[in-house]
């Protein structure tokens, strides 16, 4: 038995050493993708083992200062060699990664059967005492404007926009409620995160008596380090849900400038058809977005998932505001998450109880 054992591992032993190895004294690689050459776009790491590159190109050459090697990465076929680096070997893995687009496509199928029960969507009335107090303190009759309702929306996002300044590493404040947030970026002289942008401008479309949502939009997986909250708004002018984001001052239309809710958006971006970003849409003023860098590099990663409080109403961020809250979270079948209802107590004490859908159409029901 003890020979057989060791006839079985030769084959093992003789495929390690067949490993590809390229050499090199610089620890930067220029790699060229896809026929396109990025200087020093890879540092040389032998303490990390494998060195994951992840990439969704078809070619990818690595060019060290003494050596090359090309790969045609494969999806579930790692690709793996060895950099010598001055007698120290790096262990490097070449590693297809599908794009965004690739992803939200493999979770375009929802289930339209899926009856599964959850607390129904409500939005507090304008007539709210916290309401009116807000539509009055930020005089928010004058910043919608007199102009029709789709003019009235877009102008209180771009308000909210212009008012508070988007920080998305800074701390959120003690009070997490319109006036909170805005007070705080005054007296402070900071900004705040896409949640709390989003918030108040939940809060100020919810003081003019428009029913709105805000949604927290997120990629396939259930650990990540970023996602983006926007809005929903309904437009009565035109009987739909309208995408509306005030971190970038964006809304999105199709090949007729017609506005999309954000139901249409991921769905045009599964299938491609044409999407158009406002010519506005920007970052704090520095920098434009495009269609490109905003839904196709961005928002096609954070709508796999998309997450929405069924009740839409004011401070419900704050802690002890809300004791108990409801969300709603709609989840495609491919969708690594589909256990119905699951329950998180906060230190604060406040519970929050999340439930799961693969329904859309009830997910976006018409308030």
């Amino acid at each position: 038995m003890k020979k057989l054992f060791a006839l079985l591992l030769i084959p093992v032993l003789s495929f390690a050493q067949e490993m590809k190895t390229i050499t090199a004294t610089n620890e930067m690689v220029n790699i060229k993708v896809d026929g396109k050459l990025k200087k020093k776009a890879w540092k040389i790491t032998p303490d990390v083992s494998p060195d994951v590159y992840a990439t969704n190109a078809k070619t990818v050459t690595f060019y060290t200062d003494k050596d090359e090697i090309t790969v045609n990465p494969v999806e579930g076929k790692p690709y793996d060699f060895y950099i010598d680096l001055n007698g120290k070997k790096a262990l490097t893995r070449v590693q297809y990664e599908p794009t965004y687009i690739e992803t939200l496509q493999r979770g375009a199928t929802y289930n339209l059967q899926d009856k599964r029960e959850f607390p129904a969507f409500s939005y507090t009335p304008s007539s709210d005492a916290n309401l009116q107090k807000l539509r009055k303190e930020f005089n928010l009759d004058s910043i919608a404007g007199k102009g029709d309702e789709v003019s009235q929306i877009k102008n209180l996002m771009r308000w909210v926009h212009n008012t508070i300044r988007h920080d998305g590493s800074s701390d959120n404040p003690a009070v997490k409620n319109a006036q909170g947030i805005i007070g705080v970026c005054k007296a402070e002289g900071r900004g705040v995160n896409c949640r709390m942008m989003a918030t108040v401008l939940n809060e100020c479309y919810l003081a003019m008596g428009f029913k709105s949502r805000y949604i927290t939009c997120m990629p396939k997986e259930l650990k990540f380090d970023d996602c983006h909250v926007i809005n929903m708004v309904y437009s009565k002018q035109l009987n739909k849900w309208l995408w509306m984001d005030p971190t970038f001052e964006a809304f999105v239309m199709d090949e007729k400038k017609n506005l999309l809710s954000v139901e249409e958006v991921r769905e045009r971006l599964i299938t491609g058809k044409p999407l158009k970003l406002n010519k506005e849409a920007n970052w704090n003023h520095k920098s434009k977005r495009t269609k490109e860098d905003y839904l196709d590099g961005y928002m096609a990663k954070n709508l796999y998932r998309i997450q929405t409080p069924a009740i839409s109403t004011y401070d419900t961020e704050t802690d002890h505001s809300h004791p108990h809250l409801d969300y709603v979270e709609l989840v495609p079948l491919e969708g690594l998450n589909q256990q119905h209802v699951s329950e998180m107590t906060y230190d604060s004490g406040d519970k929050r109880v999340f439930y799961v859908t693969n329904n859309p159409e009830l997910f976006w029901a018409k308030p």
